[in-house]
C-alpha cells in the first residue's frame, strides 16, 4: 500500500510508527481502518426504504437556540464560537480562525437557523481551515466571499485540496497536510491535521482524490480538537494518546440515520459520546446538527438523544449559536 505526505510539513511526535497517509494503487485516499463503501446498492436501499420517523420529522418544529446579541467580533478576548453546522470562529492570543465556514444557502443546502453575524463582518482573519471537500464544509460561494474580504489569510486543508482551493481563492497562501502533519503557522499556534473516518467527492469521478480529516488546535494554553466529519473509529483514542490534555472535543452528532449507511461517515449521538470519552477531553461540544436537513432523523433528534445519554453533569456543553463556550 502506498503512503503519501507533504514533504514541506513536519509530523507531530507520534508514539507509533507512521509511514504516511494511505492511498490505493490509483492514488485515492483510504481510511485507516474501515474501507469506504461506495455501493449503489446501499444508496438504493436507503432511497427505497420507508423512514420510520417520517411523520415525527415532518412535525418537528425544534430549532437551535440563537444568541440575542453577538459581540465576539467586537473585542479581542479568547473565544470559540459555534456558527452552526460544523462552522466555528476561534480567537486565541489574538489569532483568528474560521473552520469550515458555510454562510449562504444553495439549491441543496438551506439553513434552518440563521448565521449569527453578517458574513462581511469576518475580516482580517489569520487562518481559514477547510476539513474536506464536501460542499457543506467547502462551500465555493462562502470561500470566494471570504477570499475577497481576507486577501492575506492562510488556507489550511488536506492533501490534494490546493488546486480546488486555489480555483476559488487565487491565493498563494494555501497549505495542504497529510494526517498527523503540522502546518507552518505563527510560533505561538500549532495546528495538526488529524485522521477521520470519512470520504471525499465534489463531482462524479473524483471520489477520494482529496483528503479528509480534522484539526488539533493548540494555542494560549488550550487544546481544541475539531473532529471533522467522521464515523466512529480508533483514531479518537489515538488522538487522546498523542495529545494528553485536550480541553474541548468538537464532534458531530447529526446526519446519522439510517445508520447502516451513515455510520461510516458520521457519528451518531451515542458514537460521538463514546468518541469524546476515548479522547479523554475535558469537555464535549456537539456540532453538525440542527442547521441543515441532511439525513432521515428529525432535526431535533440528535440533541434529544445526546441529552438522554449525557450523565456527565457538565462535561457536555450545549452552546447556543453565536456564544463562546471558552
Amino acid at each position: 500500500m502506498p503512503f503519501i505526505s507533504n514533504p514541506d510539513l513536519p509530523y507531530v511526535p507520534l508514539p507509533f510508527d507512521w509511514e504516511g497517509t494511505p492511498v490505493n494503487e490509483k492514488g485515492r485516499f483510504l481510511n485507516q481502518e474501515f474501507p469506504f463503501n461506495d455501493s449503489l446498492k446501499l444508496l438504493f436501499k436507503w432511497q427505497l426504504q420507508k423512514n420510520p420517523q417520517k411523520v415525527e420529522k415532518q412535525n418537528d418544529k425544534w430549532r437551535l437556540n440563537q444568541a440575542e446579541h453577538c459581540d465576539f467580533l467586537k473585542h479581542d478576548k479568547d473565544v470559540c464560537v459555534w456558527l452552526g453546522h460544523a462552522s466555528f470562529f476561534i480567537r486565541l492570543s489574538g489569532i483568528t480562525m474560521l473552520i469550515d465556514p458555510l454562510f449562504f444557502d444553495s439549491r441543496f443546502l438551506r439553513r434552518l437557523s440563521p448565521l449569527p453575524v453578517a458574513p462581511e463582518d469576518f475580516r482580517q482573519l489569520d487562518y481559514i481551515l477547510i476539513s474536506h471537500d464536501h460542499r457543506d464544509h467547502c462551500d465555493e460561494k462562502t470561500i470566494r466571499f471570504l477570499a475577497e474580504n481576507n486577501p492575506d489569510t492562510t488556507w489550511l486543508s488536506g492533501l490534494n485540496m490546493e488546486k480546488l482551493l486555489f480555483s476559488f481563492t487565487k491565493s498563494s497562501r494555501i497549505q495542504q497536510a497529510g494526517w498527523y502533519q503540522q502546518y507552518n503557522t505563527q510560533p505561538e499556534l500549532k495546528i495538526t491535521y488529524m485522521p477521520s473516518r470519512h470520504w471525499g467527492r465534489r463531482l462524479i469521478g473524483d471520489t477520494n482524490l482529496r483528503l479528509w480529516g480534522g484539526f488539533m488546535i493548540q494555542c494560549a494554553g488550550k487544546t481544541i480538537y475539531f473532529c471533522g466529519d467522521s464515523g466512529y473509529g480508533s483514531h479518537f483514542k489515538t488522538a487522546g494518546q498523542i495529545f494528553h490534555e485536550i480541553d474541548y472535543c468538537l464532534v458531530g452528532i447529526g446526519a446519522y440515520k439510517p445508520e447502516f449507511i451513515m455510520a461510516q461517515s458520521h457519528t451518531s449521538p451515542a458514537d460521538a459520546f463514546r468518541a469524546f470519552q476515548d479522547t479523554g477531553a475535558s469537555y464535549m461540544i456537539p456540532m453538525h446538527y440542527g442547521t441543515f436537513d441532511l439525513a432521515d432523523e428529525p432535526i431535533g433528534d440528535p440533541l434529544r438523544v445526546l441529552k438522554h445519554l449525557d450523565k456527565t453533569k457538565g462535561k457536555v456543553k450545549y452552546p447556543d449559536v453565536g456564544v463562546s463556550f471558552l
